[in-house]
């Protein structure tokens, strides 16, 4: 377990941010962490991946970012903005400079005991960054840039949704439902993981990162001077399932969809989280027209509701609807306002 107390400046500075640069390292431990077949949603994505990494060896500097558990923080820096693209934690991680990585490895590794490839990022320090850049720019464009864009409008979703709560609710609500793995006792944030640490955060930010491959490692990033970061599973890695069926009953009968039809019955199950019509037709890789069309009819229906946030539009969950999915769908679920 990973206990991080956070003081009440840290806790009221929380802030939320996408980082491509993570969810390369975490899609990367999805491979490493399955050998064999990956785990549905990301089994099609993982034999893909694997093609790319094995086929294309400009690839093979990516890896650095799954060796062992004591990798300190600059190989895989922290966003400084909202929303970075690869390009731009890229460039930061070139720009890395001499005395952040003279200062991190030491926390990781005595000074006898600083293996090879660690090494030379201060032996050759922009040679190593400029290799595990490019070899993160190669394997990114082969495994990860065919699903980005549906990638990136599921993380938008999510991104609003928990900035709805951190504005409606505050801190405490919005900790407090991040994931199973993720507990919030104030004022302690425990990450469910095999190691035990244990960190204090005065005076600094935190900063939730939602990831699509969050499933392949819980990350914590606590050697930033200001930030401490941790991610979390956001919803939406079913995009990354190619064909993927809908889920279905012990019998094998989707009941929900010989009920409203499958299209609705997958417009119901997606909107347990607000989701835009935008939003709604990459994570199910259906035309904005069909998705449209199935809003429509669950509108007219009284099962789902649509609200305006600023200059977008979120469709939600009804009793009705949440009813629906909780009686007749597989997994009991929570509603989200």
């Amino acid at each position: 377990m990973i206990r991080i107390e956070l003081d009440e400046p840290t806790l009221a500075r929380t802030r939320i941010a996408t980082s491509p640069l993570w969810e390369v390292m975490t899609s990367l431990y999805v491979l490493h962490r399955n050998p064999g077949e990956a785990p549905w949603p990301y089994t099609g994505w993982a034999r893909h991946a694997r093609r790319v990494l094995a086929e294309v060896p400009a690839t093979g500097p990516a890896r650095l970012l799954t060796i062992g558990s004591r990798a300190p923080d600059f190989l895989s820096p922290v966003p400084t903005s909202a929303a970075p693209t690869l390009a731009q934690q890229l460039a930061e991680l070139r720009s890395t400079p001499a005395e952040v990585i003279a200062e991190q490895i030491p926390r990781y590794h005595r000074p006898d005991d600083v293996p090879a490839w660690l090494r030379r990022f201060v032996t050759d320090r922009q040679a190593a960054l400029d290799r595990l850049a490019d070899g993160i720019q190669a394997y990114w464009d082969a495994a990860i840039a065919p699903w980005w864009p549906a990638m990136r409008a599921a993380l938008d979703e999510e991104v609003l949704h928990r900035a709805r709560t951190l504005a409606a609710d505050g801190p405490d609500a919005l900790l407090g439902d991040l994931h199973e793995r993720v507990r919030w006792e104030k004022p302690v944030l425990s990450l469910v993981k095999p190691l035990e640490q244990r960190f204090e955060a005065v005076n600094q930010r935190l900063l939730l990162i939602p990831l699509i491959f969050s499933r392949g490692a819980l990350a914590c990033s606590t050697d930033h001077p200001e930030v401490v970061a941790v991610s979390y599973q956001a919803r939406g890695a079913a995009l990354l399932a190619e064909n993927a069926p809908a889920p279905t009953a012990s019998n094998g009968t989707d009941r929900l969809a010989v009920l409203v039809g499958r299209g609705r019955a997958q417009v119901l199950r997606a909107l347990t989280r607000p989701a835009t019509t935008a939003g709604l037709a990459a994570t199910l890789q259906l035309a904005p027209s069909t998705v449209s069309e199935q809003l429509a009819a669950l509108l007219n229906a009284g099962v789902v509701h649509r609200r305006r946030v600023g200059r977008r539009v979120l469709y939600g969950l009804e009793p009705a609807g949440l009813a629906l999915v909780q009686l007749i769908g597989d997994e009991p679920l929570t509603a989200s306002a």
